[in-house]
């Protein structure tokens, strides 16, 4: 099986996005848990799978995402059932990654 490549999916936070507010006070990033559990529902309406069970490797956090960001996740199914991600903010890496569906 070759890889293949998925559509390119976008996911939005609103500019009042309630984590603001917290996280942090004058310098407002969203979480990157919170960041990586959106990336993860949008890659699965996309796969129409669940990945209420799963393994995540190699997340890297690469620079902050804030509300009012537009993120564009692309992912790509390797040969081994693997979905690798890469998310952007205006062009510029923000988090990168693989997930595994636990069977």
């Amino acid at each position: 099986m070759r890889e293949t490549m998925m559509s390119k999916l976008t996911l939005r936070f609103p500019a009042d996005h309630p984590t603001g507010a917290g996280h942090f006070p004058g310098n407002p990033i969203i979480p990157g848990a919170l960041l990586l559990a959106e990336v993860l529902r949008c890659i699965e309406r996309a796969e129409g799978a669940s990945f209420v069970s799963c393994n995540v490797k190699n997340a890297k956090f690469l620079a902050p995402a804030r509300p009012g960001d537009t993120v564009e996740i692309e992912h790509t199914r390797t040969a081994k059932g693997t979905i690798e991600f890469t998310c952007t903010v205006a062009g510029n890496k923000v988090l990168t990654g693989a997930v595994v569906a636990n069977v």
